[in-house]
């Protein structure tokens, strides 16, 4: 039977690139010895690329200066 480790415990996160032969490495503060839990989650870019470039391409939008005009004008209710 599985037990869970009630103790709060500070995430850290990195963000590499496996090697040309698939493996992994990366430089923490651990201390020899220490024991660690590592969680892989494979990043899946090609996802979300759209919708950032998407999200990114609209903040021209805010940048109108005839809008900007009309909205600073524009009664208070």
């Amino acid at each position: 039977m599985a037990t869970a480790d009630r103790h709060p415990r500070t995430a850290l996160t990195f963000e590499v690139q496996a090697r040309d032969d698939g493996k992994v490495e990366f430089t923490g503060s651990f201390q020899p010895g220490e024991r660690l839990t590592v969680i892989v989650i494979r990043e899946a870019a090609q996802e979300f690329d759209d919708l950032v470039a998407a999200a990114g391409s609209t903040l021209d939008f805010w940048d109108n200066p005839l809008d900007d005009e009309d909205w600073n004008a524009a009664p208070a209710r």
